[in-house]
């Protein structure tokens, strides 16, 4: 397919800078007021495709089955789909605090530094992105803290905006990364950083962007399905017997890297690092043998479970890295159902989400969702996709 395949028209009022919250009014004793955001991850839209039928529902359906026009599906109604013994399949990568701050020696000079991940631990070198990279040499020493005690010291030359860091800093390594990632700020994308007023998070994303069940540490970005998820509705699940599975797909930037060929088959995708587990692989294939649903929760998971799946259908273990690139038309072999965010015209995560529930249907659920208000981005609404 074509590149230009993926192009729709989306607001700029539609992508999400924030995750899904209603404001509160609060009374004080003297009468005056006050107003505060309350995050309600689990109450973002929902739109449904039956993707053999070819069925969009969008609204909530009254006691005689019919769409009530106004009041659409929210996150929530997700698990009115699934039934017990159905499996959902986590990415619980773990998102750390990858934008820093601070100054170039002599010049006093701003410097965001984004880590990318720890090279060696002994020796505390780090690959990063630097902005503007123009400023960054081999040699300068970076100052990240008022007391100049985190620096680090540029030993190498990546790619144009790539460097590689040594941490002067002499501790322990556990010590050492909690010291770091104290300084550092939730890694939003620049899409969310770049329209906010402040160009910052805040301490506030430190929890939004991160999943509940977040467990293994190494993403720069957040699995954003996945944020979805509350504690209330994965304690639903359980009630309702819905088997919860866990991989790990350290999800990195090349998500949101802007593709550059017209045909995507040219088109490479950095690697990310991924484990699947026995304990996994046990139980997703359990759930297919007996006839039973899996849901993928996020593109992430998919781009996961397609490279570790046999030529049987079944989940293999896995630990290695991937850059598989899923894109229409792809015969999948895991999961029969999924459910991923609206994203972006051109993105890599809508090429996903096309291959899975076929170009053209959801293609018309994204321009239904432009057309009705649907939030877009990692902190936007979401479509599932289900296989009937």
């Amino acid at each position: 397919m074509k590149l230009s395949q993926f192009k729709f028209n989306l607001n700029k009022e539609q992508v999400a800078l924030y995750p899904h919250n209603f404001t509160r009014e609060f009374t004080n004793d003297d009468g005056t007021k006050e107003t505060f955001k309350v995050t309600r991850r689990d109450e973002s839209r929902l739109m449904v495709l039956h993707k053999k039928s070819g069925e969009i529902e969008m609204f909530k359906k009254d006691a005689n089955g019919n769409p009530i026009e106004g009041e659409y599906l929210d996150f929530r109604n997700i698990l009115d789909y699934f039934d017990e013994g159905d499996t959902f399949v986590f990415n619980d990568t773990k998102v750390f605090p990858a934008r820093l701050y601070g100054t170039k020696e002599k010049t006093d000079a701003k410097i965001e530094v984004f880590l990318l991940r720890e090279l060696n631990e002994e020796m505390r070198l780090w690959d990063v992105l630097v902005e503007p990279a123009r400023k960054i040499r081999i040699g300068n020493k970076l100052f990240f803290d008022e007391t100049s005690t985190m620096v680090a010291e540029v030993i190498d030359n990546t790619t144009s905006r790539g460097r590689t860091l040594r941490f002067l800093y002499d501790c322990d390594h556990d010590e050492f990364r909690n010291d770091l990632f104290s300084l550092g700020e939730a890694p939003l994308p620049r899409y969310i950083i770049d329209n906010r007023e402040s160009h910052h998070a805040t301490p506030e994303d430190l929890e939004d962007f991160q999943t509940v069940y977040a467990k293994n540490e190494g993403a720069v970005t957040a699995p954003a399905t996945g944020l979805h998820f509350s504690r209330e509705l994965m304690k639903r699940m359980e009630i309702r017997g819905i088997n919860d599975a866990y991989i790990t797909l350290h999800c990195g930037l090349g998500n949101f890297n802007p593709i550059e060929v017209e045909d995507l088959t040219k088109h490479k995708m950095d690697s990310e690092q991924m484990v699947i587990t026995a304990e996994a692989c046990e139980l997703v294939n359990k759930t297919k043998q007996s006839g039973h649903h899996v849901l993928a929760i996020g593109t992430s998971v998919v781009k996961a479970t397609e490279t570790a799946v046999g030529t049987d259908g079944m989940l293999k273990e896995y630990s290695g890295w991937t850059n598989r690139f899923i894109f229409p038309p792809f015969d999948f072999g895991l999961a029969d159902c999924m459910v991923a965010n609206f994203y972006h015209p051109y993105s890599t995560l809508l090429m996903s989400t096309a291959a899975f529930g076929g170009y053209d249907i959801v293609m018309e659920c994204y321009k239904k969702a432009a057309a009705n208000g649907y939030m877009f981005g990692c902190y936007g609404d979401s479509l599932l996709i289900l296989n009937d």
